[in-house]
């Protein structure tokens, strides 16, 4: 990516393979913050989440060494059979991950992922789904998340919502956002437009480019379509306001 590199590694001390995660930073700020954050992650522990068992620094790189997962992931499955996953699956894959968004949003210093989309969800062995790539995470405590900094500024457009596109604060409806574009993807198989046509559409007064997801895929059905909607609402104040309720 702009930004850095993931290898996959040999950690030679404890004989195990790893995911070592490489950013590039411009100035002393920033290198602080990737150090906080990493000891942050590091803490963490759940299922769908890889784990962080070191960080350290070398010139204008830093690195995350994290927990190696093994399996492909949701992006490079679609490229190969495009069109709608079963409804089961992708909502039992929902569960996991709002579980996961759950324990990151509950943290006493919140953490939000900023980047969940499909090249970021990777299936294991065993069925699971596991969440990586905390490159664009922030950290800050849960009482004042919208006063996030922006230490980390990046997204994917077909999935992003407007205030990250625009660099404004994020905070965990953000993420829900995020999910929500997601999953729209996953059972519609079609990429959602991005916020910011979206934003030009209802500007110009016209008809809001995101198809009810029924529309796109019948067998989607009222009930969820209604709740990829709100989830993917372009103001955040009209989304589920936690993962718990969405």
């Amino acid at each position: 990516g702009g930004m850095g590199a993931v290898y996959e590694a040999m950690d030679e001390r404890l004989d195990t393979t790893v995911a070592l995660k490489e950013t590039l930073f411009t100035d002393e700020r920033l290198r602080k913050q990737f150090e906080r954050e990493a000891r942050l992650l590091a803490r963490m522990h759940h299922p769908a989440l890889p784990r962080v068992s070191d960080h350290f620094v070398e010139g204008d790189r830093a690195f995350l060494v994290m927990q190696f997962i093994g399996g492909i992931d949701l992006a490079k499955i679609i490229a190969q059979q495009p069109g709608p996953f079963p409804q089961d699956q992708v909502i039992a894959w929902a569960d996991q991950l709002l579980d996961a968004l759950i324990y990151l949003h509950s943290r006493d210093r919140q953490v939000i992922h900023r980047d969940i989309k499909p090249h970021n969800l990777k299936l294991t062995a065993t069925g699971q789904i596991a969440l990586l790539d905390f490159g664009l995470a922030k950290a800050q405590p849960a009482d004042t998340s919208v006063t996030a900094s922006r230490a980390f500024f990046g997204y994917t457009k077909h999935y992003a919502p407007l205030e990250q596109i625009r660099d404004e604060r994020t905070d965990a409806r953000s993420d829900i956002y995020a999910l929500g574009a997601t999953l729209y993807h996953l059972l519609t198989g079609i990429k959602p437009p991005d916020a910011l046509v979206r934003a030009s559409a209802l500007i110009n007064s016209e008809t809001d480019p995101l198809r009810p997801a029924d529309k796109v895929n019948s067998a989607v059905g009222l009930e969820i379509a209604a709740i990829l909607h709100k989830a993917m609402a372009q103001k955040s104040e009209q989304r589920y306001a936690t993962a718990m309720e969405f």
